[in-house]
């Protein structure tokens, strides 16, 4: 892949390598997590049938898909290889013609000017190195009076799940924390601080709804577990065997804690942010 800006260097050889292939094996496993997320998503977004619309880190390509039925096209960009190969299997599996891919770093691809008439985004945007650079650029792919939503986390002491599970697997050690300001899960957590890049960016005052539904990690503790395990695998691979042991006890725990009528699920919390452009 060419075209990467250097702050996006670790994040481009991440998401185009472990990281990428870690989300495209359990795609199913992640778009269950969040999808009592994807109706309050969908009805912000409200796309119009005649709408050319870009889906910024499309991943897998779930919300393309979902925006190729109800616009005229839509194009989904990212930077891993692995979840763009199956996100265009699931467009032609479902016979979308006008849902398209492209492998890209948003912060400086060439995404034309005045392309789109929306742009959306499923938690796809919380990791970019520069990220007025990146909102500059998509501000200027939209054309006038088009508009932005993006669905992204909160605060980190607003989603519960990632506490639990980086204490689970702590076993003594000083995990790092994501940066508050990212790149990183929550860099757009802070209202304010959305407001600021936003209107830097070329954006009129950006609108932010909250909203709060549990995630899912599977049915069982079991599955959870193996699902998990997974995607804080990292972490694990640098235990010795007693310390993997506590690691796993911990976390097995945690999820049994949550485990209800409904599975293993955790309180979460997002932002639902729509900008247009400034006049």
């Amino acid at each position: 892949m060419t075209g990467i800006h250097p702050s996006n260097a670790d994040a481009a050889t991440a998401w185009d390598g472990p990281t990428g292939d870690v989300w495209a094996d359990n795609a199913e496993l992640f778009d269950a997590g969040v999808a009592r997320y994807m109706p309050h998503f969908l009805d912000a977004a409200a796309i119009e049938p005649t709408a050319h619309v870009l889906d910024v880190g499309c991943g897998n390509g779930l919300t393309t898909c979902e925006a190729a039925r109800r616009a005229a096209s839509a194009t989904g960009v990212d930077l891993s290889a692995r979840m763009l190969e199956l996100a265009r299997r699931r467009a032609a599996d479902a016979g979308l013609t006008d849902a398209s891919f492209i492998q890209a770093d948003v912060q400086v691809a060439d995404l034309g000017e005045a392309r789109y008439d929306q742009v959306i985004s499923r938690n796809g945007v919380m990791f970019f190195g520069e990220p007025e650079a990146a909102f500059t650029n998509l501000a200027r792919a939209l054309k006038p009076g088009g508009r932005m939503v993006l669905l992204v986390w909160q605060t980190m002491a607003d989603n519960p799940w990632f506490s639990a599970f980086r204490d689970a697997i702590a076993v003594g050690r000083d995990l790092p924390l994501p940066p508050p300001d990212g790149p990183g899960p929550f860099a757009l957590g802070r209202p304010e601080r959305v407001r600021a890049l936003l209107t830097a960016a070329g954006f009129a005052e950006p609108d932010l709804v909250g909203v709060r539904e549990p995630m899912y990690y599977g049915p069982d503790v079991a599955s959870a577990q193996r699902y998990v395990q997974t995607l804080v695998g990292g972490s694990l691979t640098e235990l010795d065997g007693a310390a993997r042991a506590e690691a796993d006890a911990g976390l097995r725990a945690t999820l049994q804690e949550h485990l209800g009528p409904d599975g293993v699920t955790y309180p979460s919390a997002m932002w639902i942010i729509t900008a247009g452009l400034a006049p």
